[in-house]
């Protein structure tokens, strides 16, 4: 039996049959990262009150220059234009920003809240075409796994930060083995970095995704199931270590300005 096509009306943005409240998720979604953006771009513009003693904010590190005893090559370098204003954190921020940047999971959270692409499932957005990653600038989103390296040495740095935290300066002024609130907060920071970097989807592809056999290779079998289990709460580790990275720089600069103490628990 023959059937006439039936045209559909056109939807206009944001349409859609849903009744429940949709639009919680992508609006706090939109917020959360506004507030961690402007925060992280505004301390890192500073400058300054990123090091508290042994204490180095993880925006800073590694500080390749600086005016802190952690800087590993000294002051400003000289070849740095003079127009330009100097932070540390301009040397290195940008191989964790774009780890975070092109990750998989954060790039389906941002298309929905600030792209609108779509807005969530079953409601419309404003493009009638797919663009997909197959042109620029989404094309650039396709270099997360070569962001996953550079993650690595970023990751021993942060931990040897956590060794140089558990020595503390006494009130005579000499170093002894210790740990402060500040030690706790840089020791929790790495390991949720560290949770967010190896439950990432490159690093479950790279141990064992490229093989076809994976039952035949035990030890990489062990780390495969090792990152597929933190893999599985990969969302709820990356927003966690978000707001750790965040108040690990916020406790540093705040001890730094004299509005926080730093409590030395051992």
């Amino acid at each position: 039996m023959a059937h006439a096509p039936l045209p559909l009306a056109p939807r206009r943005f944001l349409h859609t049959a849903r009744t429940d409240a949709w639009w919680i998720q992508p609006t706090g979604i939109f917020l959360s990262f506004a507030v961690f953006v402007g925060y992280s771009t505004w301390a890192a513009l500073q400058g300054n009150h990123y090091a508290f003693g042994s204490y180095l904010s993880p925006f800073y590190s590694p500080e390749l220059f600086g005016d802190s005893p952690h800087a590993w090559f000294g002051p400003k370098p000289a070849w740095w234009p003079s127009l330009l204003p100097f932070s540390p954190a301009f040397l290195i921020l940008w191989a964790p920003g774009g780890f975070r940047f092109t990750c998989y999971y954060y790039r389906g959270t941002y298309y929905k809240s600030f792209w609108h692409d779509p807005p969530n499932c079953a409601v419309s957005e404003m493009r009638r075409t797919y663009w997909g990653e197959r042109r620029l600038p989404l094309l650039l989103q396709n270099v997360h796994r070569y962001f996953l390296y550079l993650a690595f040495p970023f990751l021993a740095i942060l931990s040897y930060d956590v060794w140089k935290a558990m020595w503390l300066t006494d009130a005579s002024g000499r170093e002894s083995f210790g740990i402060g609130v500040g030690t706790l907060v840089l020791a929790v920071n790495v390991v949720l970095l560290g949770g967010y970097t190896f439950g990432c989807h490159s690093f479950r592809h790279l141990i064992g995704g490229v093989l076809d056999r994976l039952s035949e290779r035990p030890l990489r079998k062990k780390t495969y199931d090792c990152a597929s289990c933190l893999n599985r709460v990969h969302e709820q580790i990356a927003w966690t270590s978000l707001l750790t990275v965040a108040f690990a720089d916020l406790y540093i600069r705040l001890c730094s300005m004299g509005v926080w103490h730093d409590v030395r628990l051992v």
